[in-house]
Order: structure tokens, then sequence, then C-alpha cells
């Protein structure tokens, strides 16, 4: 199997190359391959004929894209389109990683594959636009939405903590958003079952279990002995520049009944990430 992997060097595509390491593997950038030229792509896809293209490139920037605005739209959408063209070019399976933000946040019990979407940012919106068309171009695909992602290969809210606990004796992290921190590693291995599997279509993806940036952040803090004061604050009173989803943990119950193998809790991951 000839698996071409997108955004290769980023924080998941890092992870993921060293889970598919036996795999054959295509490894391509934003220097090797640039996905918002169509014809560029297709030409890739068919001199090297991958079986499963994997899009890990994204603009993950969530409250950047609320100021590059065109260039969010570009890759996280026209872009996705341009691999879906491609892909149904030489009947490949294109797995796309997509994320929480499609939906508002406005309800209080895990989200389903098939609850109402409402994205309030420009990355929600951007992630939507390019979900969207895969839907209308392709059969063969997998969306995986996640969350929270963090990993060794990129910036990410432990590391954020633990260098701001350096710098300071205390802390304001925001208390109104619930979700599911997910390791890169752990979605990784799910991406590894999903391109063996043809039960296409859209599915959830995090750890197990969910919490706020605010108690994250104290866990976080618990785990390596350092003593900070974390005081919690609302989403307004921070003031970030992107809406961001009160609410989202996703239900993993469509994962599960299609028999992949759920991820583990996400403290256990983070005691894995810690080294604990």
């Amino acid at each position: 199997m000839k698996i071409l992997i997108t955004g290769s060097e980023g924080m998941l595509g890092t992870d993921l190359c060293n889970v598919l390491k036996d795999e054959d593997l295509i490894l391509t950038n934003h220097k090797t391959l640039d996905i918002t030229k169509y014809d560029e792509v297709l030409e890739k896809f068919k001199s090297l004929k991958p079986d499963i293209i994997v899009n890990c490139a994204a603009m993950t920037d969530v409250d950047g894209c609320e100021s590059q605005i065109d260039w969010a739209y570009q890759l996280n959408g026209e872009a996705v389109k341009n691999l879906a063209l491609a892909t149904k070019e030489i009947d490949g399976t294109l797995v796309h990683i997509s994320t929480d933000y499609v939906f508002k946040g406005d309800k209080t019990r895990p989200l389903r594959e098939d609850d109402e979407l409402g994205p309030e940012s420009v990355y929600g919106k951007s992630k939507l636009m390019g979900e969207e068309y895969i839907q209308e171009i392709l059969d063969k695909y997998f969306i995986l939405r996640t969350a929270w992602l963090y990993g060794k290969n990129g910036p990410n809210f432990i590391e954020k903590m633990l260098s701001l606990s350096s710098q300071y004796d205390s802390l304001k992290v925001v208390e109104d958003q619930t979700g599911s921190p997910t390791f890169t590693v752990d979605l990784s291995h799910a991406i590894a079952e999903v391109v063996k599997s043809d039960k296409y279509g859209i599915y959830h993806v995090t750890n197990k279990g969910s919490t706020t940036w605010y108690d994250y952040s104290k866990l976080i803090f618990k785990k390596k002995g350092i003593d900070v004061e974390v005081n919690p604050v609302s989403s307004d009173e921070f003031a970030a520049a992107a809406v961001r989803p009160h609410y989202s943990v996703l239900s993993h119950e469509k994962w599960i009944e299609n028999g992949f193998s759920e991820l583990r809790d996400y403290k256990e991951a983070l005691d894995e990430y810690l080294n604990l």
C-alpha cells in the first residue's frame, strides 16, 4: 500500500510517519508539493499513484486565520478541493483531518457526526469548506474530526503552560471551554487503522474523557510538581481573536460501532507525553 502524506513535517505528520514507517510512504511538505495548485497536485498523484492520501496540511493558527482570511480558505478549503479532485482522478482514498471547530459548541452532550454544524471562526468555516468539497467529490474518503491536538513536534498548550509557569507565579486560564486533549501519537494510530479500512465516512476521533483548559493546566502542573497559582477566566475576559466552541466534546459512538479502537484516556496520554 502506497501512502502519500501532506504536511509530513508538521506536528501530526511527523508522528504519523513514524507510526506508518513500515508502509510505502511518499512524504511531502509545502516545498515539495504546493497543494494550492491543482495542476501540481494532479501531476504528482498521476506520476506516483498513491493508494491513500492523508492530508495533514492545514492552516491551524486559529487566531491567525482571523487576520489571514484568504490564506485560511485557500489552504483549508480550496487546497482540499484540489486533493479531492486529484484523488478521484487516480481512484484513490483521501483521509482528511478536520476539527471540532466546525461545531458552534452550544450543546452539553458529546457531539455526533450528524449534529448540526455552525462554525463561528474563520478557522472552523474554512475547515468545513474542505469537508464539504470532499463529500461533494469523493465516495472513498475518511474525514476525521479531532480536537485539542498536542505532540512533541509542534507548539501546543502543554508546552505553553510549562513555559509560562517558569516565567510567572500566577497564570490566567480559560475555564468555560470543554473538550478532549488529543495526543498526535494516538491520532496517528487511529489513522493507521482507517487506511486499512473501507468503512468510509466522517468520524470523531479524540482521546477519551474531557476537561477544561483551566482544569487541564492544573493537572499538567500537578503531574510535573510545579507550584504555580492558576486563576480561572472566561473566554470573554481572555478576548482571543477567534471565537472558540464552549463545548466540543466529540462522541466516539460511530467510531467504536465500526470496529475501530477507542483511544485511551487523555490523562494516560498526558502521562506518556510528560514521560511520567
